[in-house]
């Protein structure tokens, strides 16, 4: 056992000190990113990182159609990534995870840095995509 924890370190050190995640922690992972992998769902969390909006104005907002809002919203919210409470007769989407704000909010931040130095990645990354 000594070896295994001896190896671990090792691996650890090689990986700049830190560990690899969890099978289970990759696979939550992946299903986030793959949430945030549709550019309207993106564009959705990146409005409620702003501050909360109920379904019209966030349709508006992102120049999407009011069903598919609504379905998109649907997913965020079955997978835990936004909440709604009423207002009224108003249904108001807040941000329920701030780790993905935080998330967003980089990717977003340094691709639009990007963007704006016009540099290859950002275009790259278009390529692959899609």
């Amino acid at each position: 056992m000594v070896m295994w924890a001896g190896r671990e370190s090792a691996v650890a050190e090689m990986n700049g000190g830190f560990e690899d995640p969890s099978a289970e922690v990759l696979t939550e992972a992946a299903a986030a990113f793959g949430l945030l992998a549709s550019s309207a769902r993106l564009h959705m969390m990146w409005a409620l990182s702003q501050g909360e909006c109920d379904v019209t104005h966030l349709a508006d907002r992102v120049g999407g159609a009011l069903p598919a809002v609504s379905q998109h919203l649907a997913k965020l919210k079955l997978a835990g990534l936004v909440r709604s409470r009423r207002e009224g007769r108003r249904q108001v989407y807040y941000v329920d995870d701030p780790d993905i704000v935080t998330v967003v909010r980089v990717m977003v931040g340094q691709l639009t840095a990007r963007s704006h130095q016009g540099s290859a990645p950002v275009r790259r990354l278009r390529r692959i995509g899609g």
